[in-house]
């Protein structure tokens, strides 16, 4: 598979929404089949008699392969890794359609490694292809980015939940579903003809070590709030669906809560990123740091219909910041976009991983109900930290 490489201007001031689009509905298509997995732990858990812990772990060896975004982005600076993103909505959904005849833990994990393998590498590299191809509109164009990782979000919750109304008994009917991936890498190979996947300078960029000490004053506060907000996005991602089927809730409704979630995170994305070229990227940021934790304190003593209106307003705030931060990398790092990008996905997924498990272990001790709460509070002590953080891109 050959990609042609005609002069096509992605450094220039015009925000080329077509590609931008493209790029983001393979983000879209893949992020469905990576976000089959939280609704599908309860039935693994059942199926294995897992703890808390050990379902939640599924999610880290998703996220454990994003360690080597930084290596990833370092490659993508210099080389064309043009065929190896295309074909990763492919290798997603086939990794996760075999989830369903996995005969055991091990194997489940080992197809999980695949999918962060092929999630590293996607979201390393394609962010900035966008980024570039946005022009001066950066903070719009990774809106519309993760527009596309939302709505997978929202989406693949919805087809799980679908399939448990169709399917309750089994999981062996899931490898029919990969194909929607195969047809999504089909359709990026032929509406990418003439994309740059690495910038003209690349070449000539910054030597991977003196462009990670550059970094390093903006990565430490940046790591702080990475860390905070991931107890957040652990509790109301991750865990949602088994807190919900604790609290007597069929697996299929607790899919749909966690789409409707995800679909307000979809609004919620594009009108970030968009905003924050417009008010800074800090003010979005204050915002979703003081905005979440009364909401999600509301949500868990709320009951019944009233948590509806709270989880679409959870993922309007919650989940909102995700393109502010990622424009505020790409920008403040232009010499070496996606190793900046690579680095902040790795230290976004690996901080993620880790705070995963230990939400778990919270929820195994004192129950998951209590874990939701301290996770709500947490966001709070990333406030101090957002000063620190450019006001303005360089």
């Amino acid at each position: 598979m050959m990609m042609t490489h005609h002069a096509i201007p992605t450094e220039a001031g015009r925000f080329q929404a077509d590609r931008v689009v493209t790029i983001s509905a393979g983000h879209a298509v893949h992020d469905t089949y990576t976000a089959f997995l939280n609704p599908l732990l309860p039935a693994f858990r059942e199926n294995l008699a897992l703890s808390n812990t050990e379902a939640g772990l599924l999610s880290v060896f998703t996220q454990g392969p994003s360690l080597l975004q930084p290596v990833i982005g370092h490659l993508a600076d210099r080389k064309d890794l043009s065929r190896l993103v295309i074909l990763t909505p492919a290798i997603t959904a086939t990794a996760m359609g075999l989830l369903g005849i996995a005969p055991g833990y091990l194997v489940l994990a080992l197809l999980l490694l695949v999918v962060g393998l092929s999630s590293a590498t996607l979201h390393a590299v394609a962010p900035v292809v966008a980024g570039r191809l946005s022009g001066r509109s950066l903070g719009r164009g990774m809106g519309i980015w993760m527009l596309g990782g939302e709505l997978g979000r929202f989406l693949g919750p919805l087809v799980i939940g679908a399939y448990f109304l169709l399917h309750p008994e089994s999981l062996r009917s899931l490898p029919l579903l990969m194909v929607g991936g195969w047809l999504a890498s089909a359709l990026l190979y032929i509406r990418l003809q003439g994309v740059e996947w690495r910038p003209a300078d690349g070449d000539n960029g910054l030597p991977w070590r003196q462009a990670l000490r550059s970094m390093g004053p903006f990565l430490i506060p940046l790591a702080v709030i990475i860390a905070v907000r991931s107890f957040m996005s652990a509790a109301l991602t991750t865990y949602l669906p088994l807190f919900l089927v604790d609290e007597g809730a069929a697996t299929a409704t607790a899919s749909f809560s966690l789409s409707i979630l995800e679909a307000a995170g979809v609004a919620g994305a594009l009108l970030g990123g968009s905003l924050s070229d417009r008010l800074g990227r800090r003010k979005m940021l204050l915002l979703s740091l003081l905005g979440t934790p009364p909401l999600m304190l509301a949500f868990l003593f709320a009951d019944g219909w009233l948590r509806l209106p709270l989880l679409l307003l959870l993922g309007l705030v919650a989940l909102s910041v995700t393109p502010v931060i990622m424009a505020l990398v790409q920008e403040s790092f232009p010499e070496s976009r996606a190793l900046a990008n690579g680095t902040y996905m790795a230290l976004s997924f690996g901080i993620r991983a880790g705070v995963i498990v230990v939400v778990g272990r919270m929820g195994d001790m004192w129950g998951l109900s209590p874990a939701f709460g301290f996770s709500a509070l947490i966001p709070l002590l990333g406030v101090p930290f957002l000063w620190m953080l450019p006001a303005r891109s360089r």
